[in-house]
């Protein structure tokens, strides 16, 4: 039964990518005009550069497929499997793929600047400062929450440790061999994806761990945070060509080999559903609408995709026709992603014996009941789902049990990096447009634009403050991340509305956008409104303050947005068409 549902899902991506993204790139988008892409006419061999679309594909990819679509279907698999599933093949196809693709087409019409930049041509100069700014916040939480799940994850997996740090000289190499010694990509690529897995393999046997130098494991996570940080404020400062895109090159080889894996394991194992298709509320859990389409974020659609797509993706855009490959279909990859950790999550689980748990410890006999016992306890679990259950389908094609964990744990953490350090990159172009949107010309400058992108998200990573759903003290990223999750979807909601805007000025239809974005709106909008109540019920008046700001936020951008289609709507039909 799940190997025959995964089956029909993948098979569904596939017709998808037929059928319907053709559609819109003809329809819509126009993705088969010859226009020049901003990677030619910006050209800067910095952070313009023109790149193979199937390079670029794979900057783009592992880019936007961070630890968001691996955490959210394995806490949404608390309400079973059908919604989980559902929601992963309706978002991904008509409204994920077709959010990022038009993300993509949109900047490159528009010269490589951000969404959020081109809002302001749309809905006046007060919304560009307000779509800049809730960007800023989102983009904060981002690096915040995907740091802290790098850390957490290393200092549980230290065999993880070796293989992801190799994947920097690994890049670095194969980023001079292409760029600089104009060596086809193939072999370089080839001998990557080799060394990348045999220290996978050598990682089991020398997994590295700060406690030989005498640190906890909180100060661990600590010192982790601390250097990914550091790594990250670097890599945004470099050429694009030297780590970035050849590091999210090879690990998207990497990954692929791993989910291909998985999905042989699980086609291997004809595992059944260990999870009902659908359980109602218990005590203590949120109700399933709206959190399943806000814990189910990257996974279905997401807001943070279209800064990927705007932000560094559009500048390396050779053609514009391969926009329609790396945007659609990069997030049916990440459908693929989502799917597999829901599969994970509710079958997957159920052939592992012993293991340890982040939320319950040592378990005898993991089973979905085990698991997702409680609320608090899917929640606290995270990602280790998707690495116990992934690891298990691994274990059916003969790989043993600790390899098989670090494999899914590699995969883990490379997403999570590889995100990361494209985020913080982002980030910096987001601060430099604040900065000559309100004239402040010192954020502009580079290296302050990459301070200010990274500290306050260092202090998000660091900073506890009171749980106010379990009453303990916890850093305030993780706490914020039901926020996040609902800001992250609106951000995609208020891509959509540019979408909709920008081609409805244009004379196209635009229903098949306008759709997702008014569902979008609606379950973003009520998933804030509970965030502000819960936090204001539970006395913790700062988080709810904030809960509030950008629900305020939300509000003007849309009654923005309202006030421009009306304007629209009153402009001739000769007005509306270039």
């Amino acid at each position: 039964m799940v190997a025959l549902v995964a089956a029909v899902i993948l098979g569904l991506f596939v017709v998808a990518y037929r059928i319907y993204a053709r559609f819109l790139g003809q329809k819509l988008y126009g993705d088969d005009e010859a226009l020049p892409t901003p990677a030619h006419t910006k050209a800067d061999g910095h952070d313009f550069v023109a790149t193979p679309k199937h390079v670029l594909f794979g900057h783009h990819f592992t880019s936007i497929a961070g630890a968001a679509p691996i955490i959210g279907p394995c806490v949404a698999a608390y309400w079973g499997w059908l919604p989980a599933l559902v929601w992963v093949v309706v978002g991904s196809i008509f409204m994920g793929a077709a959010h990022d693709f038009g993300a993509l087409v949109l900047s490159v019409r528009e010269g490589g600047r951000s969404v959020a930049d081109i809002a302001g041509d749309l809905l006046g100069k007060r919304a560009r400062v307000m779509f800049l700014i809730f960007v800023l916040l989102l983009v904060w939480l981002v690096l915040a929450v995907f740091a802290m799940a790098i850390a957490g994850l290393f200092v549980a997996q230290p065999s993880s440790v070796l293989p992801i740090n190799i994947e920097i000289v690994v890049a670095l190499v194969v980023g001079y061999l292409l760029y600089k010694r104009k060596i086809p990509a193939l072999w370089p690529s080839l001998i990557a994806l080799v060394t990348l897995y045999v220290f996978v393999w050598l990682g089991t046997k020398l997994p590295l761990s700060l406690s030989s130098l005498g640190l906890d494991a909180q100060q661990s996570r600590g010192a982790f945070i601390l250097a990914l940080f550091a790594y990250s404020a670097i890599t945004s400062l470099l050429p694009v060509w030297v780590l970035l895109q050849p590091r999210d090159y090879i690990n998207s080889h990497q990954l692929f080999v791993g989910l291909g894996l998985l999905f042989l394991g699980l086609f291997l194992a004809h595992p059944s559903f260990d999870a009902p298709a659908f359980r109602g509320g218990a005590q203590g859990a949120p109700p399933i609408f709206p959190l399943l389409f806000v814990t189910i974020a990257c996974g279905a659609i997401s807001g943070f995709h279209g800064l990927v797509a705007s932000g560094t993706t559009s500048k390396q855009l050779d053609r514009l026709r391969d926009a329609r490959f790396v945007g659609y279909g990069a997030m049916l990859g990440e459908g693929s992603l989502a799917l597999a950790s829901a599969l994970a999550a509710v079958a997957g689980i159920g052939l592992v014996g012993a293991c340890t748990l982040p939320a319950q410890g040592a378990v005898a006999d993991l089973s979905w009941a085990g698991y997702y016992d409680t609320w608090a306890h899917a929640g606290g679990n995270k990602a280790a789902a998707f690495v116990l259950g992934g690891g298990a389908f691994l274990e059916t094609v003969g790989l043993p049990t600790e390899l098989s964990r670090t494999i899914m744990a590699v995969l883990v953490i490379s997403f999570a990096a590889t995100t990361l350090d494209t985020a913080t990159r982002i980030q910096r172009f987001i601060v430099a447009e604040l900065g000559e949107a309100t004239g402040a010309r010192l954020l502009q400058n580079r290296y302050v634009a990459t301070t200010v992108a990274v500290l306050p998200a260092l202090w998000l990573s660091f900073a506890q403050t009171t749980d106010p759903g379990s009453g303990h003290t916890r850093e305030l990223g993780w706490i914020l991340w039901p926020i996040f999750g609902a800001s992250n979807q609106m951000l995609a909601g208020l891509t959509l509305m540019v979408l909709v805007l920008y081609f409805r000025k244009r004379g196209r239809a635009v229903l098949t956008l306008a759709i997702p974005m008014v569902f979008i709106m609606i379950v973003t909008v009520l998933a804030l409104v509970s965030g502000a109540q819960r936090f204001a019920e539970a006395g913790n008046t700062p988080l709810a303050t904030l809960a509030a700001v950008l629900l305020g936020l939300v509000g003007w951008m849309i009654v923005e947005g309202a006030l421009a289609l009306r304007r629209l709507r009153r402009a001739s039909p000769d007005a509306q068409s270039k």
